[in-house]
């Protein structure tokens, strides 16, 4: 059976494996199906409010293959190769739930045209509040462009440890 284009296979794989993801209490992040060869790769990236766990990626692997398995209308009977994971500190923020899973984190954005650094205080549905050295910027998403978090390797918190080392500051 013909598997029609890239999209069309795209849009019917989302289509039938987002409601397994969400049955599992995740969001179908992203999807994606490369060729190798003659074998498909098939790759579900996965998250949800409080992350995923290992065991969690397991879980949803299985019941994801168990659909691709049952249903050789979408991939054929050619071989595939399934790849679950959760996303990486690299995915760009560019939904609501992207910047609101990241609170705390610091983050950098094209606002206006300008490049905006700060350190995400809030999140809703509309808009990210920010704080840009020690000032308070509401950003309306449609004024972002995709936002990114910025690895930090010697983060102190207001609590005075170090969350790099987890070592208490000195006075």
């Amino acid at each position: 059976m013909s598997r029609g284009t890239p999209a069309a296979q795209r849009e019917r794989l989302i289509a039938l494996l987002g409601p397994v993801v969400s049955a599992a209490g995740y969001d179908l992040d992203t999807l994606s199906v490369a060729q190798a060869g003659r074998r498909s790769i098939v790759r579900v990236v996965v998250d949800g409010d409080d992350g995923v766990s290992l065991d969690a990626i397991a879980d949803v692997s299985r019941q994801v293959s168990e659909v691709l398995d049952a249903d050789d209308a979408v991939l054929g009977s050619a071989p595939y190769t399934l790849e679950v994971t959760s996303p990486g500190v690299d995915r760009p923020l560019t939904l609501p739930r992207h910047w609101r899973r990241n609170a705390g984190r610091l983050v950098s954005a094209q606002h206006g045209g300008q490049p905006l650094t700060g350190r995400i205080v809030e999140a809703d549905d509309a808009r990210v509040v920010l704080d840009v050295d020690g000032t308070r910027v509401e950003a309306p998403y449609a004024d972002l462009g995709s936002g990114s978090v910025q690895i930090e390797f010697s983060r102190r918190d207001p609590a005075g440890s170090d969350e790099a080392t987890g070592a208490e500051e000195e006075s």
